[in-house]
């Protein structure tokens, strides 16, 4: 009778844990692959639990009323920390996903890289003399680069074996070490209006390797995962203050046609798994 008398007493507390109750069910149902069905474009239970954790959000942003000052206050506080816990549970990078979708959504990446490789190109054109044969030397590679992990991409969707996905993870480990280097040496570029448009160039590049990474991470054995962060000499602690977080936010959010606090999350979300892998 207590814990029903709570209910009453503490309605929204009692919401908030129904909610995230909910949200972790639903991701622990998505990671089984089990679905309940399809809605709209996506599933049943992955509707379910972007619902839920909404619904925790406009739980957490009730402004506090004056009769329960401190309390509601620190409530408040609580439940925006559960909302972000609700988030992350749906991250869309790190769970949640079958290999075949996972796979899938590598390939939805790969226009993107091709149209920032393609910009990188068109960079160069736009430095002084001094500039653009460092700018050059330092990105050499992406097209290269960008045409095997497009093309690995597609053969593991096609035939997504242990070796394909092997070459898939060779070349994402690759990628990810010709970026974070093309930071580095573009550091050389002094003047600041040059040095601001050749890390947007890169940058937008490393965002979708980035992204292609931690996809890659999700689906590999740790084994797999150990043996390609060893394969990354250049750590992503040693390159972020190079790379731009907010243009991270807003390419996540435009792809995946989410709102720009969602994918500020899961841009954390994904930094924060990917060096504690060990990149």
């Amino acid at each position: 009778m207590k814990s029903i008398s709570n209910i009453w007493q503490h309605p929204k507390t009692s919401a908030a844990g129904l909610l995230i109750g909910v949200t972790t069910i639903a991701s622990v149902l998505s990671q089984q692959g089990i679905t309940l069905g399809r809605a709209g474009s996506g599933s049943v239970v992955t509707l379910v639990s972007g619902l839920a954790a909404a619904l925790l959000g406009l739980l957490a942003r009730d402004p506090a009323d004056s009769a329960s000052g401190a309390n509601s206050t620190g409530t408040t506080a609580k439940l925006g920390a559960w909302a972000l816990i609700a988030l992350l549970l749906q991250v869309p990078f790190v769970g949640g996903c079958s290999g075949t979708s996972v796979a899938q959504n590598i390939v939805n990446w790969t226009p993107a890289l091709e149209s920032a490789v393609a910009t990188v190109d068109s960079t160069a054109a736009l430095l002084a003399p001094a500039e653009a044969p460092i700018f050059a030397a330092a990105t050499a590679g992406f097209d290269a680069a960008s045409s095997l992990l497009v093309a690995q991409a597609r053969a593991y969707l096609a035939n997504p074996t242990a070796s394909v996905l092997a070459q898939l993870q060779a070349a994402v480990v690759a990628f990810q070490q010709q970026v974070n280097a093309s930071l580095l040496q573009t550091a050389r570029i002094i003047s600041p209006a040059s040095q601001k448009s050749v890390l947007n160039a890169i940058n937008a590049v490393g965002t979708v390797v980035l992204a292609i990474l931690a996809l890659v991470q999700s689906i590999s054995s740790k084994v797999a995962v150990a043996r390609m962060a060893s394969e990354s000499t250049i750590k992503l602690a040693v390159v972020r203050p190079y790379m731009d977080e907010g243009m991270a936010v807003a390419m996540i959010a435009g792809h995946y046609g989410e709102p720009v606090e969602w994918a500020h999350v899961e841009v954390a979300q994904v930094e924060m798994s990917t060096e504690q892998a060990g990149f």
